[in-house]
């Protein structure tokens, strides 16, 4: 056996305008699928430990940096797929509603911390919300790091690696996030990890 890319949960043009059938057949179509394949070589189709089991074992260990890389992104893209939605965006309901009220204040000053991590996350990575010691925080990961190896819970995640908007944003990171929020964030899938947690 080996490790498959998982399919998106809704079809590739599910979510346009805001992100095109163009950028989801390149960013899962090519850049998720190369992870899966680069994981395959690595391991010779090896799947018989999960995505998280491998990220915490190789997570911080050099000589593994590109198992960690490849599972992790992964997992990091499938996590994101899930963090957004056609009927998505706005503010949240539920139970993570009440929870991002009781530890931001507000939702503004959620979206505002959201925003900024995504902002000023230099380069390629992500930006997230986890639950963390009972608590919701905001977060920022380089590259292919999850906060999922240091012990806390992922409940959303934004993609700011460039190939996650420059087909349909070019350079306009700030706008992909706006819209992110506004259009397609996935409160659903927060209050299912929230519930989970």
């Amino acid at each position: 056996m080996a490790y498959e890319l998982p399919d998106l949960p809704y079809a590739k043009d599910a979510l346009a305008p805001h992100i095109s059938e163009e950028t989801l057949n390149v960013h899962h179509g090519k850049h998720h699928n190369t992870y899966v394949v680069n994981l395959n070589n690595m391991l010779d189709g090896d799947d018989s430990k999960s995505l998280e089991e491998l990220m915490k074992e190789t997570a911080g260990n050099a000589a593994k940096a590109g198992i960690f890389n490849n599972a992790a992104q992964i997992w990091n893209h499938t996590f994101y797929w899930h963090s957004m939605s056609p009927n998505g965006g706005g503010k949240p309901t539920g139970a993570i509603a009440a929870k991002i009220d009781e530890d931001f204040g507000s939702y503004e000053k959620f979206a505002e911390e959201f925003k900024t991590a995504g902002a000023t996350q230099f380069g390629s990575g992500w930006a997230w919300l986890v639950l963390e010691g009972g608590k919701l925080k905001v977060t920022k990961t380089p590259n292919a790091e999850s906060p999922l190896t240091g012990g806390a819970t992922p409940l959303l995640t934004m993609d700011v690696w460039e190939h996650a908007y420059y087909i349909d944003y070019q350079n306009r990171r700030p706008d992909y996030m706006g819209t992110f929020l506004a259009e397609l964030i996935n409160w659903d899938f927060a209050n299912e990890n929230l519930a989970n947690a």
